[in-house]
C-alpha cells in the first residue's frame, strides 16, 4: 500500500490520504503570497515505542515519507516539538526516526512532535507541517506501593467474624489500561488465623469470634500486594497493620476477699474515711467504673460508702459519731456493680459481687460530755454577788465513769463576772452586772476528769442579763435654742425628746415638767415621749436678759420611777422683720469652748513658729552616701540649749565632773591640759571603734557652745584667761602626726565663737 508513515506495528500499515486543495501562506523575502495548497500526499497518526529500552543502538521508531520525494535527494525531513533532536532524531535524507534515550512511561506517557518536508535547495515546505504523537508503551517495571502505610486500626474485642477493621490500598504506577501490570491483588502474610484480607478490595476482616482484649490486646499484620493479578513474575509490595482491640464491658467486678476486717477508733471524726475496699474489674475506662452500696448491717446509717473516682476504691465514711459503750462492732454487707452494662453479656451472669466488711470499734479515753451542750440562763442586773444563775452537768462516757471537775474558760469571761463550783457545776455571779454595758454573756464551761485532766469537754452557756429600772432619762441631744425678741406668745421654740438606757417590757413612757413656773417660757407634755417649749409673753428683750435657763424634769414612769433635771438654755436674738437672726449671744459655755479652741490653736502656731526660726538644723551624725564631708566648719550664731541640749554632747560626763569638783577648771599647767586632751581624744576613738552601728564612711561630729544656765563649769580652752599660752600651749599636737595637724591649727589661731568640727578621718 502507498504510505506516508511507515512504522513497525503489529496492526500493519496504516495510511490516510487527503485530496483537498487548500490555499496556504508562503512567506518569503517580500510580501506574503498565497498559493493554492497542494493536495496532501503524506499523513500519519502516531508511533509506539516501548519504555525502558536498554539496547546499545538507537531504537528505530518509524519512517516519514512524502509523495513529493522522488528519491532524487531534493527533499529533506525535519522534526520539532517535545524531545525533538534531544530524545528523538530523524534522518534528513531517509526520514527514519530513532529514540536515542531511555524512555519511562511513568515520567511521560507520550510526546507531541511536528514533521516538515522541505525542498533541499530552497528550504521551502513541499508539504504543510503536520503533527504526530509518539506514545510510550508500558512494561511492568513498578511494584505496588502502600502510600498510607504503615497502618493502625482499632476493633472491639469479641467482634463477630467478618467485622471490617480497615481497608488498605496499594498503588501501581504502571499503565492500568495496558495489560495486567497495574492489576493488584492482596493477601495476608502475618496475622492469620485472627484476621483475613479481601484479595481484590484490600478490606481486612476479623476471622475469629472470640478475640479477647484481656488475653491479648494488639496484633501485627503483614499485608502483601502483587501486580499481574498475582501471577508468576509479578512485582509486589508489603505494609504492616497494627490492630488494637478496644475494650467492652465483658467482665463483671469481683471482690478478691469475701470478708474484710477493720478497726475504727470511737474518736474518729465525722466524714472521715474509716475503711477502703476495692473490687477488681479487668475492663478499662468507663467499662471498669463501679458503684458500691451497703445492703444491710447498718440500720441507723452510721456509715456510708462512695467510689473514689481515681482508684475505683470503695470508701467507707463515718456519718455519725461512734460510741464503744453503745455498740462495739458492725458487720456490713456491701455490693459492687458496674455503672455501664452490656446487655448481651447479662446472659452470662450478673455484673455485680458481694462481700462482708466487719468494723470493730476501738475504745478510747473520751472527754466528759455535757448534757445539753448549749444552755441558756437569765439573771437580773440587780442580782447581788453570789447569786445562783444556773448549773451545768457533764459525765464521763467511759466505763470508768470518773468524777468530773468544772471550770470557766478564762478567755470567755475575761472580767470574771461569773464563777462555777468545780464539783457541782453551779454558776454564780462574781461581780455586779450592768445590762446597759453588756446584755449577753457567752461563756464556755470545761469539764475534765479529776483523775486525769488530759481531755476536756466543753459547753456553751449563754447568760442574758435582764433589765431593772436603774437609769434616769435625759435629753436625747444637746439643745441650742434661740428666740427672737419679737416672738409671739404660744410660739413653739423647740420640741424636746429623751432617751433612757433601760429597756422596759412595755416600752418607754417619759413625763416632762418644769421644776417651777417660768415668767417667759412654758412646757407642754405632748404625751408621745416629747414635750414642746413655748413662749409665754411678748416683749422679750435682749437688753433685759440675754439668756434664759429652763429646768426640765424628765421621769420614766418605771417602778420605781426615776427622774432627772436637765437645764435648757434659751438665747435671745435680735431678728429682722422676717424672723432672720442678726445678733445672738450663745452664752458663756459656748464662748468658753470657742476660746479654749482658739487658745490651743495659738499655742500650736507659736510652737511651729519657734521651731522654724531656730538655728539651722544641726548636721546629722551619719550622712547619706551621696554627701562628701571632707573638712568643713559649720557656723551657727545661736547658742545651744545648755543642759537641755543633749544631742551635741554627753551631759553625763559634765555632771560627773561637776560632782567631783564644782569650782574646778582646767589645770593651769600645760602637762595636765595635754593629758586631759589626750584622754578625751582616746576615749572618743575607743567609743567610735566599739560602735557596731557606725557606718564605714566618714561622719561629721559637731561640738556646740555651751548654753547659759549650765551647772557645770566651762571646759573650753577658748574661754581660758590664760590666752598667752593658747597658741604655744597646743603646739604639741603637731608632734602627734598629720592626723592632729588640723586640730593644732585651729587652737593656735585662738578664734572664739566658732563651732569646731572634728572629722573622724582627721582623727
Amino acid at each position: 500500500c502507498s504510505l506516508g508513515l511507515l512504522a513497525q506495528r503489529e496492526s500493519g500499515c496504516k495510511a490516510l490520504t487527503l485530496n483537498s486543495v487548500i490555499l496556504h501562506h508562503i512567506s518569503g523575502g517580500g510580501a506574503g503570497v498565497y498559493q493554492r495548497r497542494r493536495r496532501r500526499s503524506w499523513v500519519w497518526n502516531q508511533f509506539f515505542v516501548l519504555e525502558e529500552y536498554t539496547g546499545d543502538e538507537p531504537l528505530y521508531i518509524g519512517k516519514l515519507h512524502s509523495d513529493m520525494d522522488k528519491g532524487d535527494g531534493k527533499v529533506k525531513y525535519f522534526l520539532a516539538g517535545e524531545g525533538a533532536m534531544s530524545i528523538f532524531t530523524i534522518n534528513e535524507e531517509t526520514g527514519d526516526i530513532h529514540a536515542i534515550k531511555r524512555l519511562d512511561r511513568e515520567q511521560q506517557a507520550y510526546y507531541t512532535l511536528r514533521a516538515q518536508a522541505r525542498d533541499k535547495i530552497s528550504n521551502m515546505l513541499v508539504e504543510p507541517e503536520s503533527q504526530f504523537i509518539i506514545k510510550v508503551q508500558d512494561i511492568n517495571d513498578n511494584a505496588p506501593v502502600f502510600l498510607d502505610g504503615p497502618y493502625s486500626a482499632q476493633v472491639d474485642e469479641s467482634s463477630p467474624v467478618g467485622t471490617s477493621v480497615l481497608t488498605v490500598v496499594a498503588t501501581d504506577a504502571d499503565d492500568p489500561t495496558y495489560g495486567n501490570s497495574a492489576r493488584v491483588v492482596y493477601s495476608i502474610l502475618q496475622g492469620e488465623p485472627y484476621f483475613s484480607v479481601e484479595p481484590k478490595t484490600g478490606v481486612i476482616l476479623t476471622a475469629l469470634p472470640d478475640l479477647d482484649r484481656e488475653a491479648r490486646d494488639q496484633y501485627l499484620l503483614i499485608i502483601l500486594a502483587k501486580d499481574m493479578i498475582g501471577q508468576m513474575g509479578g512485582l509486589s509490595g508489603t505494609t504492616s497493620v497494627t490492630v488494637m482491640l478496644t475494650d467492652i464491658n465483658d467482665n463483671p467486678p469481683r471482690f478478691p476477699l469475701k470478708i474484710y476486717q477493720f478497726t475504727v477508733p470511737e474518736s474518729a471524726l465525722i466524714l472521715s474515711v474509716v475503711a477502703k475496699i476495692k473490687a477488681v474489674d479487668l475492663d478499662l475506662g468507663r467499662n471498669a467504673e463501679m458503684d458500691y452500696k451497703i445492703l444491710d448491717g447498718d440500720e441507723l446509717g452510721t456509715f456510708g460508702i462512695i467510689t473514689d473516682p481515681d482508684t475505683q476504691e470503695g470508701l467507707i465514711i463515718l456519718h455519725t459519731p461512734l460510741d464503744f459503750e453503745s455498740r462495739s462492732s458492725f458487720s456490713l454487707h456491701v455490693e459492687v456493680s458496674n455503672r455501664i452494662v452490656e446487655p448481651r453479656f447479662l446472659l452470662v451472669g450478673p455484673f455485680s459481687d458481694l462481700t462482708t466488711v466487719q468494723l470493730q470499734v476501738e475504745d478510747v479515753d473520751e472527754p466528759p460530755v455535757f448534757t445539753p451542750s448549749v444552755s441558756w440562763m437569765m439573771v437580773s442586773e440587780a442580782a447581788p454577788v453570789g447569786t445562783i444563775v444556773g448549773s451545768v452537768s457533764a459525765s464521763d462516757p467511759d466505763d470508768s465513769n470518773s468524777p468530773v471537775r468544772y471550770a470557766i474558760d478564762k478567755r470567755s469571761d475575761m472580767e470574771r463576772h461569773f464563777s462555777i463550783d468545780s464539783s457541782s457545776g453551779v454558776i454564780r455571779t462574781n461581780k455586779h452586772l450592768d445590762r446597759e454595758s453588756r446584755a449577753l454573756h457567752n461563756i464556755t464551761i470545761t469539764a475534765t476528769e479529776k483523775q486525769g485532766q488530759s481531755l476536756a469537754g466543753s459547753a456553751v452557756v449563754l447568760i442574758s442579763v435582764t433589765d431593772v429600772n436603774d437609769n434616769a432619762p435625759s435629753f436625747a441631744r444637746k439643745y441650742h435654742i434661740s428666740v427672737c425678741e419679737n416672738a409671739q406668745p404660744g410660739q413653739v421654740v423647740e420640741t424636746l425628746s429623751a432617751v433612757d438606757p433601760d429597756e422596759p417590757e412595755r416600752g418607754h413612757r417619759f413625763l416632762f415638767s418644769l421644776t417651777a413656773a417660768h415668767h417667759s417660757f412654758t412646757l407642754t407634755d405632748n404625751h408621745d415621749n416629747t414635750a414642746s417649749v413655748l413662749t409665754r409673753q411678748t416683749g422679750l428683750l435682749r437688753r433685759d436678759q440675754l439668756m434664759h435657763f429652763l429646768p426640765v424634769v424628765i421621769s420614766d414612769g418605771g417602778h420605781p420611777s426615776l427622774s432627772s433635771t436637765n437645764t435648757l438654755t434659751i438665747t435671745m436674738c435680735s431678728c429682722d422683720l422676717h424672723g432672720g437672726q442678726r445678733l445672738c449671744h450663745w452664752g458663756a459655755p459656748h464662748f468658753q469652748s470657742i476660746l479654749s479652741a482658739a487658745t490651743v490653736m495659738t499655742c500650736v502656731l507659736t510652737l511651729l513658729v519657734t521651731t522654724v526660726i531656730r538655728c539651722r538644723k544641726q548636721q546629722t551624725r551619719i550622712l547619706d552616701h551621696e554627701q562628701d564631708i571632707q573638712e568643713n566648719i559649720v557656723y551657727c550664731d545661736d547658742e545651744g540649749g545648755g543642759e537641755e541640749d543633749t544631742e551635741a554632747f554627753d551631759i553625763t560626763a559634765l555632771r560627773h565632773l561637776n560632782q567631783t569638783k564644782l569650782t574646778s577648771r582646767l589645770p593651769n599647767s600645760g602637762t595636765e591640759r595635754h593629758r586631759m586632751i589626750q584622754e578625751f581624744i582616746r576615749d572618743r576613738l575607743q567609743v567610735a571603734d566599739q560602735d557596731l552601728t557606725a557606718p564605714p564612711f566618714d561622719s561629721l561630729q559637731t561640738y556646740n557652745f555651751e548654753g547659759v544656765g549650765s551647772a557645770a563649769v566651762s571646759l573650753s580652752s577658748l574661754n581660758s584667761q590664760d590666752s598667752g599660752e593658747s597658741e604655744g600651749g597646743y603646739s604639741f599636737l603637731k608632734e602627734w602626726g598629720p592626723r592632729f595637724r588640723k586640730l593644732a591649727e585651729l587652737y593656735s589661731h585662738n578664734k572664739r565663737g566658732q563651732w569646731l568640727d572634728l572629722q573622724e578621718s582627721d582623727l
